[in-house]
């Protein structure tokens, strides 16, 4: 029965961890990261990724859940959930690393009758045509034979307090039929929104990578119209506002778009439709326009300096936020970097405050020191990249350019 065995979760990130969280009430679970810091904050008690306060993590603990380094604790598993990052290179190239890395470990200690479920974005067929050769491989046992996969791309939305792991609806699927009824069980026990079972293993593969894709080209379309729109003096937002009064208009909104999903997962597509000799021209588009904001924004404001007759290269600039998304510590393939380099190249001299951030992830990652309750008045221009909600309240001079890229100030009119 799969209420007796142990569960293994690989990757404590923003994805295993609320994982490994619900399943303890439900199975004993072994929650294993190769981080040994992150290990040791999740013994604390402590979430740097604030997915789980301390009473969840404390809730977790009573339940006997085990947080470990050491890969030997997973011996004893049956079933294997895998969630580690699927990021893309520096070619745009999905970055399999993680992935096989993480199977190569589950197949050391594969049995007979265990499952592997793969939560990890990735192209459809992957999980088949390259994960379970290594799980095969390295246990020595034959697929769907000795062993079973399932695919459930997960669906955590970072810092999101009302849509969590609980409260969406599950794509399960499994390498036969029964065990996809088992995998599709196993979360039926902790998805209160319900579950949906994929016919395959592929469709489920398929079905993740296609939702972020498909929101990466609506912004790109609402972002390609804001730049349009700046062009005719028409407010952007003014337009999508009167545009929702029709029942059927997506009411998406122009902005940066990083992070490990949507600003990922189309590169993932389109490998491996490249791979068969297609050329997925509008995911592509889509990415280009989406990946050039940053330039966009940041030229935006040398114009507007240079219309108040400020000299670029003695101006100062102040950029509010750094993370990828607000109200999230992430700073993984945060598009606000390219409107600060952008900016530097110009000759400005360049700020960042982001009081979600961690100062030494941020240095370690971009060079460069947050700058801790800058004095507002000292800039020439401020930039609300991030929509944290403490920004919300923000006020400042009248006189000075405030480029708000969220539209999370209306008192202040130049916005994307």
């Amino acid at each position: 029965m799969v209420s007796k065995k142990i569960i293994g979760i690989i990757g404590l990130g923003y994805v295993g961890l609320p994982l490994a969280h619900a399943f303890s009430f439900k199975h004993k679970v072994i929650g294993y990261d190769i981080n040994e810091e992150r290990i040791n904050e999740l013994r604390r008690l402590e979430d740097s990724t604030l997915e789980l306060d301390t009473n969840q993590l404390a809730e977790a603990k009573s339940n006997q859940i085990i947080f470990t380094s050491n890969d030997n604790e997973l011996s004893n598993c049956s079933i294997f959930i895998i969630t580690v990052p699927t990021p893309v290179d520096s070619a745009k190239k999905p970055d399999l690393k993680p992935i096989i890395n993480a199977s190569k470990l589950v197949g050391k200690y594969l049995k007979i009758e265990d499952i592997v479920i793969y939560e990890s974005t990735v192209y459809p067929g992957a999980t088949e045509e390259i994960c379970v050769p290594i799980l095969c491989k390295e246990s020595g046992l034959v697929y769907n034979q000795d062993f079973f996969c399932g695919y459930s791309p997960e669906r955590i939305n970072p810092g999101d307090k009302i849509h969590t792991l609980s409260k969406i609806v599950k794509v399960t699927s499994g390498s036969n039929p029964e065990i996809a009824e088992e995998v599709n069980n196993l979360y039926k026990d902790i998805i209160d929104a319900g579950t949906y079972m994929a016919p395959s293993i592929r469709v489920a593969e398929a079905a993740k990578v296609i939702e972020n894709t498909q929101r990466d080209i609506n912004i790109a379309f609402v972002n390609e119209l804001a730049i349009l729109f700046s062009k005719m003096d028409i407010d952007t937002i003014s337009v999508l506002k009167a545009a929702e009064t029709k029942w059927n208009f997506l009411p998406f909104r122009p902005g940066l778009v990083g992070g490990h999903c949507i600003g990922v997962d189309p590169f993932y597509l389109t490998y491996k439709a490249q791979q068969l000799g297609y050329n997925p021209e509008i995911i592509l588009a889509g990415r280009r326009m989406n990946d050039n904001m940053g330039s966009h924004i940041a030229n935006r404001v040398i114009k507007m300096l240079l219309k108040k007759n400020i000299e670029i290269k003695k101006s100062k600039v102040l950029i509010y936020g750094i993370t990828f998304k607000e109200n999230c510590p992430d700073i993984r393939n945060s598009k606000v970097i390219d409107i600060y380099n952008e900016l530097v190249d110009f000759g400005c001299n360049v700020d960042v405050a982001d009081y979600f951030a961690k100062p030494d992830e941020v240095e370690r990652s971009f060079n460069f020191k947050l700058t801790e309750e800058p004095i507002t008045n000292d800039y020439d221009a401020i930039i609300m990249a991030v929509a944290h909600d403490k920004y919300k309240n923000y006020r400042f001079k009248q006189d000075q350019i405030i480029f708000d890229v969220k539209s999370i100030l209306p008192q202040y009119s130049e916005r994307l």
